[in-house]
């Protein structure tokens, strides 16, 4: 044991603990000892603990009725301080304990010889640690959940070495990489494999620096013999897309070098350059289930009074707030905070909108949208290159073509009216949709297929109408003629960010269209193709739209008539979001970038649209009326660890990036209003397991002159702080102090 653990493990005990343990055998954990075997109930009923008073620490050693052994300090029936459990499989976890869970320093060893060494965090390994297997990789470094993430190196078993970031178990960020036959890799990674900026250099002298993707040369770069001699270009795996061109040393007379193949960088130099995979853990420490008699039903019932006690609450059986105030007894009808009470939630949630049919008024733009994107997708283009020219982004960058209903040379015949088409910079959103993902295909069969689109309800406020796709996975919205032209001016901005970083927040824009009737009325109609935020399989049950202002920002509706399809804002919101650490870490870096993002744009009054799904809800009916409310479910309380275990459920990862599909915890918070300023307070520690989606919206409002006249008319009537109209730099420093109260980690 190293000599971190040598002294974690003494402690001192109150006189009837020490009592105890005189009683015992020997002082050492880690000495052999005679143990009493014990049933889990006899345990709880008549075990260790009835020697000790409530709060009172104690030693104990314990066999379980599976084999499982624990010695070391107890507190209310709960390993508390420093002990050692030893499962019946040989794994063995010797460290500091807190309520049951290995939380501090700690050492966990498999039966494979394998050992983790450091910190420990709710029995996850979680801070600083050191990770050997059998086979003698060694990683030292930073954890988080189980996972490599932070500032960490591997030691491989074939004797590679690794030195550098990682995030969520893969190397990611600027590394290190030096192989075991001296070839050497600087530079930036993703998702464990070169991407980016970087250098190998081989161990024969030469060296290919430039731009990195999916693990191989792609983009600009340089390969440089040890004499000087080099090949610049663009290069690619495919040859076809590279295109590079030999220099000669100036001080050496050409030696061949000049005829080799720059194929041969990746069907030859690269085959010496694989990254060594390394043993995955099968068996983490906190899937490893211990045997404690507190963990049962009664006692989770206790926690939950308890919790509900210190909010002053009264609550029903299955945990939600009945509305009574402990204390007093009286129902809190006026007092308690919006969508405090028991959330009833239907089982069922009809999707949004009015589907479009022949008698719509919009039905003929509906038919030439889809005609136009048919048109505008399908027509074939240059091969896709991500380093794009400056002229692609000229906000003159536009194709207009004719839809006759009779048809032309380009255009099947319609049904729908003469009109013209308009595509603003398609070259580029034709490679945003690459960048995306997005297949061509699907994205056609989405928008222009045989079933409609669906118009939502109502305009928003700018007058703007949006309408979703059958299948949920875009939203087209019409735009005003300033809008268009703020996505143009910062469109190559817009480009080079998503670009850079692949989990933005912002808003993913997928086209950009006008259509004009040529009719009497000239009518041009401006829209732009986006992704829905809440394209998922799960419900949406509760959605917030944040800006991080208070002025007007509450919902109108009475809060009998707020359903899923609500889109509650700031003043409605009595959450606190938390997420697991990585996450919450990724979260924050990627709000940062960002704001500094649509700061340097000059855009404001965007908002973060955030939707949540309860997860593990239950039937509940209807109190007094004798009405039944069957078709409605109420969210329960959160289990133990039950967001962990869906975050680190393999099944899962896939679906799972920042904002999209993840699993979290919403705890319920009263809030008060003062002086027309809110906060959050008094967080009630009651929580509820969800599956959040959020992301960066309206992002196209810029600071212009009549944002400047409102923000003059408002401020003169209400605290200017508060009003949603203010300078970029204001307003993304406001939004992002909110929303860093509003989302938290989960520790």
């Amino acid at each position: 044991m190293s000599k971190d653990f040598a002294g974690i493990f003494k402690f001192k005990v109150k006189k009837s603990a020490a009592l105890a343990a005189r009683r015992t055998k020997t002082n050492s954990i880690f000495a052999s000892m005679s143990v009493a075997h014990m049933d889990d109930e006899d345990l709880a009923a008549t075990g260790p603990g009835s020697r000790a008073g409530p709060g009172e620490a104690y030693r104990a050693e314990t066999v379980f009725t599976n084999g499982d052994f624990y010695t070391g300090l107890w507190i209310d029936n709960l390993p508390h301080g420093n002990g050692k459990y030893l499962w019946n499989d040989g794994c063995m976890y010797v460290g500091e304990w807190q309520k049951g869970k290995a939380m501090g320093k700690g050492r966990f060893t498999w039966p494979s010889g394998a050992t983790y060494e450091g910190e420990f965090k709710r029995g996850y390994m979680d801070g600083i640690g050191t990770y050997t297997n059998a086979n003698e990789d060694s990683y030292k470094g930073f954890w988080s959940m189980n996972t490599k993430h932070g500032k960490g190196s591997e030691n491989f078993a074939n004797g590679d070495y690794y030195e550098g970031e990682w995030i969520k178990g893969m190397q990611e960020g600027q590394g290190k990489y030096q192989w075991v036959n001296g070839n050497c890799y600087v530079g930036q990674w993703k998702n464990g494999v070169f991407h980016g900026n970087g250098t190998l250099n081989f161990a024969n002298g030469n060296v290919f620096e430039g731009c990195w993707e999916e693990g191989y040369p792609k983009g600009e770069g340089t390969y440089k013999w040890e004499n000087g001699s080099c090949y610049v270009g663009v290069w690619s795996v495919e040859p076809s897309e590279q295109s590079v061109t030999y220099y000669a040393a100036s001080n050496a007379s050409d030696t061949g070098e000049g005829e080799w193949d720059p194929q041969d960088l990746f069907n030859v130099d690269m085959n010496e350059c694989k990254i060594y995979p390394g043993e995955e853990i099968t068996m983490f420490p906190s899937q490893k289930v211990v045997n404690w008699p507190s963990f049962n039903g009664k006692t989770a019932r206790k926690l939950v009074d308890s919790r509900a006690s210190k909010a002053g609450w009264e609550y029903d059986q299955d945990g939600s707030p009945n509305g009574l105030n402990r204390r007093t007894g009286e129902r809190l009808e006026n007092s308690m905070p919006r969508n405090f009470r028991p959330i009833l939630l239907p089982k069922t949630i009809k999707k949004q909108g009015e589907t479009i049919c022949r008698v719509h008024k919009n039905y003929e733009l509906m038919l030439n949208l889809q005609l136009g994107i048919r048109h505008s997708v399908g027509r074939p283009g240059p091969p896709i290159k991500r380093d794009l020219k400056s002229s692609a982004f000229d906000p003159k960058e536009k194709v207009w073509t004719k839809f006759p209903p009779e048809g032309s040379k380009h255009t099947p015949p319609h049904p729908s009216c003469d009109f013209k088409w308009k595509d603003y910079c398609p070259l580029v959103f034709r490679t945003l949709r690459t960048l995306f993902k997005v297949d061509a295909a699907d994205y056609m069969l989405s928008i222009c297929g045989n079933d409609a689109l669906r118009e939502l309800s109502s305009p928003g406020k700018s007058g703007s109408f949006f309408y979703l796709t059958h299948d949920d996975k875009y939203m087209i919205k019409t735009m005003k003629k300033s809008e268009v032209k703020v996505l143009l001016r910062m469109l190559r901005a817009y480009y080079n960010h998503v670009r850079t970083f692949e989990d933005t927040l912002v808003t993913r824009f997928y086209g950009l269209h006008c259509v004009k009737l040529t009719g009497a009325t000239q009518k041009k109609v401006r829209f732009v193709i986006m992704g829905n935020l809440f394209c998922t399989d799960y419900a949406i049950h509760r959605r917030f739209d944040l800006k991080g202002s208070s002025h007007g920002r509450t919902t109108d509706k009475p809060e009998s008539e707020i359903d899923p399809t609500t889109t509650l804002k700031d003043l409605d919101l009595n959450y606190i979001f938390r997420l697991q650490k990585f996450w919450f870490q990724e979260f924050c870096r990627q709000v940062d970038r960002d704001c500094d993002f649509l700061e340097q744009e000059r855009i404001m009054d965007y908002s973060l649209l955030v939707g949540l799904h309860f997860r593990d809800s239950c039937a509940k009916t209807s109190e007094g009326k004798g009405e039944s409310n069957s078709d409605l479910i109420a969210p329960r309380l959160s289990k133990v660890n039950e967001t962990d275990k869906l975050v680190f459920d393999p099944n899962q990862w896939a679906s799972i990036r920042l904002g999209i599909n993840m699993p979290a915890r919403a705890e319920l918070t009263i809030r008060k209003s003062e002086d027309g300023e809110f906060q959050v307070v008094e967080p009630t520690g009651e929580c509820y397991d969800v599956i959040i989606f959020f992301g960066i919206i309206d992002i196209l409002q810029d600071y212009d002159i009549s944002k400047k006249l409102e923000h003059a008319y408002k401020a003169f009537q209400y605290d200017s702080t508060s009003i949603s109209a203010v300078d970029p730099r204001q307003y993304s420093k406001r939004f992002r102090d909110f929303i860093y109260k509003v989302f938290a980690e989960d520790g």
